[in-house]
């Protein structure tokens, strides 16, 4: 664990710990009011190899172009004496995987509304990075390859955050997967990427297919101890009916997951934007949907005292 000084920035706290990184609170000095950030430093045995440093700056080179409400921010890439880091937007709130964790260990329901929330600001970030281009205009085809519990951030005044484009694919990076090489969490992963076949947005896609999913039954969609079991489930993607562990799931919401999470990716949405507009029209005629907008907060999260509450607030 680091204490003290990094770079300019003052640690204060680990708040999260990964296999090839650390996330520290840090504190930026000269700002008043005190500014806060997340800072994230890379274990010193990946600092000393070549292959990773290069992911690493390719990952920085496009999170700063990552411009969005809905996708964590990047503010800058630092080394110190042989420390490489990156500083990020700080995000008072949860991740997605613990709001699960915490629902389930509670024998709570996360809110219908709640889901499809979630899912709809998640599309919108995730089109935003779809979308990106060079500034001479040529699209970059970035495709997050990630989309997990772990890497979705749930602020406390509600916003909902995409973060780590670690190993994310875009043209121009100089750190690029073979064909056949599998990145990503097996259970988040479309049949196209389990298989190791070339992958476009429709992955992600997939991919938030199966947290909606994994939000409205309270549990993994696919899960087997043994990869290669797990890895033929996904390459399957055999999908149980939701209204069997949810019955309270509208229908519509149900097809709009359902066409998400179909095998073959020209079966899916071409483009996110309207994986995300769809559950917005739901709102707009379902009252399951509306007025999200307002205020969420997550108090099952860090409020022992209120630990039976999953709460929407209006």
């Amino acid at each position: 664990m680091l204490t003290g000084q990094l770079g300019p920035y003052q640690l204060v706290k680990k708040i999260a710990v990964g296999g090839m990184a650390e996330i520290y609170r840090a504190i930026v000095p000269d700002t008043e009011p005190l500014r806060q950030v997340a800072i994230k430093v890379i274990h010193p045995n990946n600092s000393e190899d070549p292959d990773f440093v290069r992911m690493l700056l390719d990952e920085a080179r496009l999170a700063v172009r990552l411009k969005h409400p809905n996708i964590v921010t990047t503010y800058d890439l630092g080394k110190d004496k042989e420390q490489y880091y990156l500083v990020m937007e700080l995000v008072e709130g949860v991740d997605l995987f613990r709001l699960e964790q915490r629902a389930t260990d509670l024998r709570l329901s996360i809110p219908v509304p709640l889901c499809a929330y979630i899912a709809r600001e998640l599309a919108r970030g995730l089109h935003f990075a779809h979308e990106l281009a060079d500034p001479a205009g040529k699209p970059l085809q970035v495709v997050h390859r990630d989309v997990s519990p772990q890497n979705v951030l749930l602020s406390y005044e509600g916003a909902v955050k995409l973060t780590d484009f670690g190993i994310a694919k875009a043209e121009g990076r100089s750190e690029q997967t073979q064909l056949g090489i599998i990145k990503g969490k097996y259970y988040y992963m479309s049949p196209e990427q389990a298989a190791g076949e070339p992958l476009d947005r429709r992955t992600d896609i997939f991919a938030c297919g199966i947290l909606l999913y994994e939000m409205l039954a309270g549990e993994m969609l696919y899960f087997d101890q043994n990869i290669e079991r797990l890895l033929d489930k996904v390459r399957k993607a055999e999908v149980p009916q939701i209204v069997r562990r949810r019955p309270d799931t509208p229908q519509e919401l149900e097809r709009i997951m359902m066409r998400a999470l179909r095998r073959k990716p020209d079966d899916r949405y071409n483009i996110i934007f309207e994986f995300g507009r769809q559950i917005a029209d739901l709102g707009a005629a379902c009252k399951c949907v509306s007025n999200l907008e307002r205020r969420i907060r997550f108090d099952i999260a860090h409020h022992p005292k209120r630990q039976r509450r999953l709460v929407v607030k209006f």
